[in-house]
Formats: C-alpha cells, sequence, structure tokens
C-alpha cells in the first residue's frame, strides 16, 4: 500500500498505538510497541454501462474482440469508475454482467491506459474460464509494434525477471528483489537512422508494462514513454528529433496482432487491429526527419 494511503488512515483514526488512537503520520514509534491497523472497508465501485463508440473487429456469442483506443482504462478501479473500457463493454453487451470478476467482468487480460491496439473479452463463464487457461499456459500469440529510441540490432531477445522497482512502487523493474521471468523478442521493421526504430515485439510472458521495462532496460526506451524514459531520452537527440518527438504524449505502443483458440469452436484465430492514426504520423516525421539527417 501507498504510504499517502496509511497516511490517511492514521488522520482518519483508523490506526490505534498502544492505547492511543489520535496518532500522528509523523510520530515516531519504539521497540516494542504495539500498531494495530482496520483499515476501513473499501468503497463500493458503481459499474454503470455508458454509451462508448466501441472498435469492434470480431464478435459472437462467446466473446467479442476490440480494438481499444489509446487513453482508455480497460476496468474500473481507484480513481476511475466511468469511461473504462468496461463501461462500454456493459453498455454494448447486455449479458456481460458477472462473468469472471465482478469489477472487471469479461476481462482477460488487459492493456496499459497509453496502449493502443487489439483485446478479448469474455462474454461467458466458459469463454473466460477457457481464455484465461490459454493466457497462464503462454499459449497466447501477442505481438506489438513499438517505436523506441536508437539504433537497435535488427533482432533482439531479453530474458529478465520483472517486478515492482525497488524505490518507486509505480514503476517496473529487471532490478527487482522479487521479479517474475519474463521473455521478450523483437526484430526490427524499419530503422531512422540513429535516431529511432519500429519495432515487432512478441511477448513470451505478460508482465506488467513488459516491454516498456525491457526496451528501456536495453537502453532502447518507447518513444513518449516518460516512465521509463522515453521523454528524457530525447536530450540525446539532435535539435530537430527532439522537437518534433517531444509532442508524442503517450508510450509508442500498439497490440498489433492476437491469437488464441476459440474457446467454443477449438478454431485457431487471429486478430489485427491497424496502426492508429498518431502512430503512422510518428512514423511519417521519424522517415522525414531520417531523411533530412542523411
Amino acid at each position: 500500500m501507498t504510504r499517502a494511503q496509511v497516511q490517511r488512515w492514521i488522520t482518519d483514526g483508523c490506526v490505534r498505538r498502544g492505547e492511543v488512537v489520535s496518532c500522528k503520520p509523523a510520530q515516531a514509534v519504539r521497540a516494542g510497541e504495539s500498531i494495530e491497523v482496520t483499515p476501513p472497508l473499501p468503497r463500493p465501485i458503481a459499474l454503470l454501462p455508458e454509451e462508448i463508440p466501441l472498435d469492434i473487429l470480431h464478435e459472437d456469442s462467446a466473446l467479442i474482440v476490440v480494438n481499444k483506443p489509446a487513453g482508455m482504462v480497460v476496468h474500473p478501479g481507484a480513481g476511475r469508475s466511468s469511461g473504462t473500457l468496461v463501461n462500454a463493454l456493459l453498455a454494448h453487451c447486455s449479458d456481460l454482467t458477472g462473468v469472471g470478476d465482478r469489477l472487471r467482468p469479461g476481462i482477460v487480460h488487459r492493456l496499459d491506459k497509453g496502449t493502443s491496439g487489439v483485446m478479448v473479452v469474455a462474454k461467458t463463464h466458459a469463454a473466460h474460464a477457457a481464455l484465461i487457461r490459454q493466457f497462464e499456459a503462454r499459449t497466447v500469440e501477442k505481438v506489438y509494434l513499438a517505436i523506441v529510441l536508437g539504433r537497435i540490432a535488427p533482432t533482439g531477445r531479453m530474458a529478465a525477471p520483472i517486478g515492482r522497482h525497488p524505490s518507486d512502487r509505480k514503476k517496473m523493474s529487471v532490478a527487482a528483489r522479487r521479479g517474475r521471468e519474463a521473455l521478450t523478442t523483437w526484430q526490427v521493421r524499419e530503422s531512422f537512422g540513429q535516431e529511432a526504430a519500429l519495432l515487432e515485439v512478441r511477448l513470451g510472458t505478460g508482465r506488467t508494462h513488459q516491454v516498456r521495462v525491457h526496451l528501456a532496460a536495453k537502453g532502447h526506451p518507447l518513444v513518449g514513454d516518460p516512465t521509463y524514459g522515453g521523454t528524457g531520452g530525447l536530450r540525446r537527440l539532435p535539435a530537430p528529433w527532439r522537437e518534433r518527438l517531444a509532442t508524442f504524449s503517450r508510450p509508442a505502443l500498439h497490440a498489433w496482432r492476437l491469437g488464441f483458440i476459440h474457446p467454443a469452436t477449438g478454431a485457431e484465430q487471429r486478430f489485427e487491429a491497424p496502426l492508429p492514426d498518431d502512430m503512422r504520423s510518428l512514423i511519417d516525421t521519424c522517415r522525414g526527419l531520417s531523411k533530412w539527417s542523411a
């Protein structure tokens, strides 16, 4: 839990220090003291259907495949109760409520808020369970397109555990004390001189921020990624590159292809989401800058 959350609990009288209830966050504690914490009950999150347009790539009685736009959160959570993909799905699918997790109905995998691309959502309990098993068994094909900084090797592989950053709990890191196995491979689709490259990235696992963390650890952060060096790394680029790439306001990452076995028919399925306009424009910008640099 965050320090800010603990501070709120102390201020709200949820923490007892020995016999003293009126604690203050800055008070020092002594060896042997008893600290008792009674967290307040979480406020229920209302899952309300919202008429939000969806880019549907496929739909049948068992599942729905969508192209999630960048900027959309997948499901409601702390600080977010509306405008999510789940809110939109509840309005579109009348029978989605109760499939899987109560707060994440139908959701079997996630994409970061800033990541665009293809996602599959289950519409039945059987489909949800079957898709979860495929993701856990790592048989799902997951291919991303990413634009990174620097000149990177034509092909590469990164097998390094990922876990919470040792000092920044909002970040993931390959230097985590208790990381979980993670595998990422890539090949260059197009190089833009020494400054940037378009990659096709395949995931062998599905860790939080995996593509962003692994590529940053290799010294090639994603363009537009403020968390893992994609904005700070612009300082190494020539001025025209810095000025143009600084306007890209999200990690340049798109979930391009998703392949799995259909839970109802047993048929192999593969869906691709076209690159969004902002990444197409970024690629055009990189092409123009690389010609100018040459």
